[in-house]
């Protein structure tokens, strides 16, 4: 059988990068989820409470009015309830109170009596609230057979919310036993109690959306925060691999060419010899810089850092840079020291030297640089000036990005010098030179890098 083959892009085939991305929304949704369900259980216990603690304020006020009727209510010489000096001294209107009884069977009152079975003894002519008829005689009959107080939401005939309490009440001299011989039956107007818990309800609602958004917004920036390291090592890992597919094109398609050409017996064999040499030594120190300027890049570069003089490594570079019918002049103040990493120093000064060189003349004439060396406080500045036709406008704000040298080569130079330059807390400057070329500007702390590495 054939492989099948999958289009690039597809689920299977996700770049790295795409894979980052899509690890920081899957943590964005979990801590997004883990959020919400935390909230959400907070919310439904702060409801939770919310109701309960309402209803408890209700039931309160609604047992101390029962307890006080209660304490009106007196039955006569044959045990028959007596509501005269209950209905005198209490108005049972508004909140309505209802006075229900349990008939006697064979002297013995009815243990489990069903609703139907309740006597009515009171009920208020003009209610605040109107129940309809088999509520209260239903809550009477809980109380009844619980034998203590209870309570229930229910609603009126209009439909409002109201909060019913049921108090047993028991015979004179009653022994301990003694099933309960009625109940009393209160009602409480909750419309506001209701309301005050709708609107809890629907501000605890809409806070735990808005912080689950708030949440989730935090959780994005922190699992950016968390991807970004990955992020960064795999596009300093693409430019590398950029950097180098862009800059070794070209030599080794001279080398193939020239090849090509010894073999056909077309040329010489001492220029073909001479031309591979030079090609070889370009695409070493091509291939040199892009690794050490991915090291910059990476942070894997530690600055082994000491005491050195500058003026004096200066001195060396310009020594082994020089070429013949070139002329460089150095200006060095006496024993200029700084605390540096002197391979990378030196890389970044002939980088500046060598470009000084190549680009800093006119056509035709030979190259004049002139390279300071010296203090200015707590820096120290080598500075490499030219008399070339100076920098082009048009790359003069990304000179030191690479493939940006404007004069057809690969650009790493000052790129890598400028890396080193921030690697050691200092910086590089290119500006306008005096005699109308380019002046490039290295300044490195006196005392070295605030953190090595």
């Amino acid at each position: 059988m054939r492989p099948v083959r999958r289009p690039f892009g597809s689920a299977r085939a996700l770049t790295p990068t795409a894979r980052v991305r899509r690890l920081r929304r899957r943590i964005t949704v979990l801590f997004a989820l883990t959020s919400a369900a935390g909230l959400v259980a907070m919310a439904v216990l702060a409801v939770r409470s919310d109701g309960v603690r309402w209803r408890e304020q209700l039931d309160q006020g609604m047992s101390a009015d029962t307890n006080w009727a209660l304490g009106l209510l007196e039955t006569d010489e044959d045990g028959r309830l007596d509501t005269e000096v209950l209905l005198d001294n209490a108005g049972t209107a508004c909140p309505p109170l209802f006075l229900l009884s349990v008939p006697a069977a064979s002297g013995e009152p009815s243990v489990t009596p069903a609703p139907g079975e309740l006597v009515v003894e009171h009920a208020p002519r003009r209610p605040c609230l109107t129940l309809p008829a088999g509520a209260v005689r239903q809550a009477a009959a809980t109380a009844v057979r619980a034998d203590e107080p209870r309570s229930r939401d229910a609603r009126t005939a209009d439909g409002a919310p109201v909060r019913m309490f049921a108090l047993p009440f028991y015979p004179p001299d009653a022994e301990e036993d003694a099933a309960p011989q009625g109940a009393l039956v209160t009602v409480a107007d909750a419309s506001a109690q209701r309301a005050d818990h709708r609107r809890l309800t629907w501000v605890v609602g809409g806070g735990c959306a808005l912080l689950v958004l708030l949440s989730a917004g935090v959780g994005h920036l922190l699992s950016g925060r968390a991807v970004r390291p990955a992020l960064e090592a795999l596009d300093r890992q693409e430019s590398f691999l950029a950097d180098a597919a862009h800059d070794l094109r070209t030599p080794a398609a001279s080398l193939r060419t020239l090849a090509e050409t010894a073999l056909r017996g077309e040329t010489d064999s001492t220029d073909v010899h001479r031309r591979t040499l030079r090609l070889a030594e370009g695409m070493g120190t091509l291939v040199d810089g892009l690794l050490t300027r991915a090291r910059l890049m990476s942070g894997t570069a530690v600055l082994a850092v000491e005491p050195l003089r500058l003026d004096q490594l200066v001195e060396a570079v310009v020594e082994d840079a020089a070429g013949e019918g070139q002329r460089v002049a150095v200006r060095a103040e006496q024993a200029v020291v700084v605390v540096a990493d002197p391979d990378l120093v030196r890389r970044a000064v002939a980088n500046l030297v060598g470009n000084a060189l190549v680009h800093g003349h006119q056509p035709g004439e030979p190259a004049e640089v002139e390279v300071t060396v010296g203090s200015e406080g707590a820096t120290t500045a080598v500075t490499v000036e030219d008399a070339g036709p100076g920098l082009p406008p048009e790359v003069a704000g990304a000179l030191f990005d690479r493939f940006h040298s404007g004069s057809g080569s690969t650009g790493l130079g000052l790129s890598i010098a400028s890396w080193v330059a921030h690697a050691h807390g200092g910086s590089l400057r290119a500006e306008a030179g005096r005699r109308g070329g380019a002046r490039f500007v290295l300044r490195l702390p006196a005392g070295g890098p605030a953190t090595e590495g």
